[in-house]
């Protein structure tokens, strides 16, 4: 059974280890989550635990989604930094291993992440994902609404230059 945790800054560290080895997967399976192929497992950790201030801080949120006490999937919501920009939030690398895909987690990653922002009183949530992933099916399907696409907006884990489509999900206010 999988149980999906909102994780706090002492346990994202405890987690490092097994999110580093999520995001290598990811990267190296293709999926353009904002690093370059080959991505070494210990820069990978080096990269989550960094993230811990900012977890502390209340800046970013991070989920995780553990089976049989393994991490098989993550999400993380972004706070607007700005006050004129509280209302609103950035859903940010939501990676499910190759293994779990296809079983609804991405889905349920983030169902969580949405629901947690309403009761935060956000009512606007943002994304961008890489044009034509598999991705957009999961935000499609949740009811995100597509803006637009940008050509050449980020380099894929092999460094090729790929469009990138911006959404973003109205949440009713509580």
């Amino acid at each position: 059974m999988t149980e999906i945790v909102h994780v706090s800054a002492p346990e994202l560290v405890t987690y490092a280890d097994d999110l580093a080895g999520l995001l290598v997967e990811t990267v190296d399976e293709g999926s353009s989550v904002g690093f370059l192929a080959p991505l070494d497992r210990e820069t990978a950790a080096i990269w989550w635990r960094e993230r811990a201030a900012a977890v502390e801080a209340g800046s970013i949120g991070i989920w995780i989604a553990r089976e049989g006490g393994r991490v098989s999937g993550t999400i993380a919501l972004v706070r607007a930094p700005l006050p004129n920009a509280r209302h609103r939030a950035e859903v940010a690398k939501l990676m499910v291993r190759p293994s779990a895909r296809g079983q609804g987690l991405g889905r349920a990653l983030l169902a969580a992440v949405e629901a947690y922002a309403a009761t935060e009183g956000i009512t606007l949530l943002i994304l961008d994902t890489e044009t034509g992933s598999l991705a957009e099916q999961v935000y499609c399907g949740a009811g995100w609404t597509k803006v637009g696409s940008v050509p050449g907006y980020a380099a894929d884990p092999a460094g090729s230059l790929k469009p990138t489509t911006f959404y973003y999900k109205e949440l009713a206010a509580p």
